[in-house]
């Protein structure tokens, strides 16, 4: 019995140094970038309350951006986890550096870059607003004295307050385009100002709601959206590459007809990176 035992405990000794060595080639072929299944995970996180770009099914975060940012992940050797954290937080996960990008619609603009690094242009977009139908709101002048409703921290605020002051008590502000727009089918408000793919989605997406898409180019300008990243981001720059990898090979639209039906001005975009 003693050398029976003595026989297992040699070969259990055997056994632990040799999963010990696998584990140690495994480590190794990660920090030198190792095979597919070794892929370093970066985290991402999000505000999934933005259809079509992000939501939630469920307990998993869908949308074009998801779809977008898993491809250039893919595509430059990483693989991404995407947490839902909400609009204000995922800011500062991104500048604490908790987190290793923000995904999230996010409009790039100087003020943001101050503090974080952005990826090259992936997405063109413009602010517009969202009505009932009847409304005498035709412009964004005819906005003056009426009460609208946007997702605070977000472009389309800002729009509002360009054009009729930051501290307007006209507009009411909430924590994501969503409950912007419940207030405005309340009539709690008169119109909603977001991101025109948004508020163009709702509106043909509930056609009982029966609310109309203004759009007025003098007003909103265009914007671009990119991936957000802490300042000196190591992976910024395999993520840029990446962007541009998969505009050329069709990735990117083919992601953008799977959400929004048509095909992208891939020329403005490229004009911008």
């Amino acid at each position: 019995m003693k050398k029976i035992a003595l026989f297992t405990m040699v070969m259990v000794f055997a056994f632990v140094l040799a999963a010990c060595g696998s584990e140690k080639t495994e480590s190794d072929g990660k920090e030198t970038g190792g095979s597919a299944a070794d892929k370093k995970t970066v985290r991402v996180v999000t505000d999934a309350a933005y259809a079509p770009f992000e939501s939630m099914k469920g307990d998993e975060v869908v949308g074009f951006d998801v779809d977008f940012t898993n491809a250039v992940a893919k595509e430059a050797g990483y693989e991404a986890k995407i947490e839902h954290v909400g609009w204000d937080p995922l800011f500062v996960e991104v500048k604490d550096k908790r987190a290793d990008l923000g995904m999230s619609a996010i409009t790039i603009n100087d003020e943001r870059k101050q503090t974080y690094h952005f990826s090259v242009p992936y997405f063109l977009s413009t602010n517009k607003i969202l009505v009932p139908e009847g409304s005498d709101i035709k412009s964004a002048a005819d906005l003056k004295g009426k009460t609208v409703a946007v997702q605070n921290a977000t472009t389309g605020a800002e729009a509002v307050e360009k054009l009729f002051g930051k501290n307007n008590k006209d507009m009411k502000k909430f924590e994501n385009t969503n409950l912007a727009i419940m207030e405005l089918k309340s009539g709690g408000a008169d119109a909603v100002v977001a991101d025109n793919t948004v508020i163009e989605e709702y509106a043909k997406n509930n056609p009982k709601d029966k609310l109309v898409v203004i759009e007025d180019s003098n007003a909103f300008e265009s914007e671009f959206y990119g991936l957000m990243f802490p300042k000196d981001s190591k992976i910024k720059a395999d993520f840029d590459e990446a962007i541009k990898k998969i505009i050329e090979n069709g990735t990117y639209a083919e992601i953008y007809k799977k959400w929004f039906k048509v095909d992208p001005d891939l020329d403005k975009l490229k004009e911008q990176q």
